[in-house]
C-alpha cells in the first residue's frame, strides 16, 4: 500500500519509527523505493549532491521538477516530498503556491517541504493546506539561510533560540503542515518538539527522540566528498566505484577486457 499522511500519523501514535531517504533520480528512487522505505524527499541537496554548487541556493524550480519527475517515475509505495527552492516560495504565498502546484501537477509528488516557521511561512503553509497541498516544515538548521546562519552550525542552543524553534515548530502544526524535519538541533530540544507536537517529526543530526531519521542518500552511502559530523555512512560507495573503474580502465588497457574470443 502507498504510504500516506494518515499512515505516517499512525507511525507516530503507535511509536514505529518513520525512514526517509534522499533522491535525485530514477535510479536510486526505484531502488529506495524496493526496500520498503516511508518517504522520499527529492531535497534541495540536490544543489550541491548532484550539480556541484557550494550550497542549495542556486538550483531553480525547473531543475528541481526536472529531477522530481525522474523520481516519480521510479517510486511505486514511498510517499514523495518535493523540497521548495530558495527564492520559489519566500515572497508571498501566492508564489509558494504556484510552486508548489506545479510541483504537485507537473512531477505528481504527494507533498512541498519549505524552510521556516514563524510568523510568515507559517501563514504561507495555511494558504498552501488550505487549497489541498500538503506541506512538510523544515526547523533548526535551514540550509537556505545559510548566509543568515553564519554556516551550518547547530540551532537552539541558548534559551531564545530553543523558544523561537518550539513557537515555530507550534505555529506549523497549527497551519495544517502534516510533518515537520528538525535539522541539527539539541536532543533535548528536538524531543521537547516531538513531545508537544501530534504530528510527526523527522530528526536529521536532532537526536534518536524524534517520530524517524532522514538523511541525504549519497552522505548515507558514502558518495560524498564530505558529510556532516551527525550524518552516518553506512557503507563506502565512492571507494569502490573508484576501485571499480580503476579495474576497468587496467583491463582495457592491458587487453584484458573483453576477452578474446578468437
Amino acid at each position: 500500500m502507498p504510504v500516506t499522511i494518515k499512515y505516517l500519523d499512525e507511525c507516530k501514535q503507535h511509536g514505529k519509527p518513520i525512514v526517509a531517504l534522499t533522491a535525485w533520480d530514477y535510479l536510486f528512487a526505484q531502488v529506495l523505493d524496493q526496500t520498503g522505505i516511508d518517504l522520499i524527499l527529492v531535497g534541495d541537496s540536490l544543489a550541491m549532491a548532484v550539480l556541484g554548487y557550494e550550497n542549495t541556493l542556486p538550483v531553480t524550480l525547473d531543475e528541481m521538477l526536472h529531477h522530481a519527475q525522474a523520481v516519480r517515475r521510479g517510486v511505486k509505495r514511498a510517499m514523495v516530498v518535493f523540497d521548495l527552492p530558495f527564492l520559489s516560495y519566500q515572497t508571498s504565498p501566492q508564489q509558494a503556491l504556484h510552486s508548489a502546484g506545479r510541483a504537485l501537477k507537473e512531477a505528481g509528488v504527494q507533498a512541498v517541504k519549505l524552510e521556516g516557521g514563524y510568523p510568515a511561512m507559517a501563514e504561507t503553509v495555511a494558504q498552501l493546506v488550505q487549497v489541498g497541498i500538503p506541506v512538510m516544515g523544515h526547523l533548526g538548521l535551514t540550509p537556505q539561510s545559510v548566509h543568515q546562519l553564519s554556516g551550518y552550525r547547530q540551532q537552539g542552543t541558548s534559551p531564545k533560540s530553543e523558544e523561537r524553534i518550539m513557537a515555530e515548530a507550534i505555529a506549523l502544526e497549527k497551519a495544517g503542515a502534516f510533518a515537520v524535519v528538525l535539522e541539527h538541533i539539541p536532543a533535548n530540544l528536538a524531543l521537547q518538539i516531538t513531545q508537544k507536537l501530534t504530528i510527526p517529526t523527522l530528526g536529521i543530526g536532532a537526536g534518536s527522540h524524534c517520530d524517524g531519521q532522514i538523511l541525504v542518500t549519497s552522505d548515507l552511502l558514502g558518495l560524498s566528498d564530505w558529510h556532516p559530523s551527525f550524518a552516518k555512512p553506512y557503507t563506502n560507495l565512492r571507494k569502490t566505484i573508484t576501485q571499480a573503474v580503476q579495474a576497468f580502465c587496467s583491463e582495457v588497457r592491458n587487453f584484458q577486457f573483453p576477452e578474446s574470443k578468437l
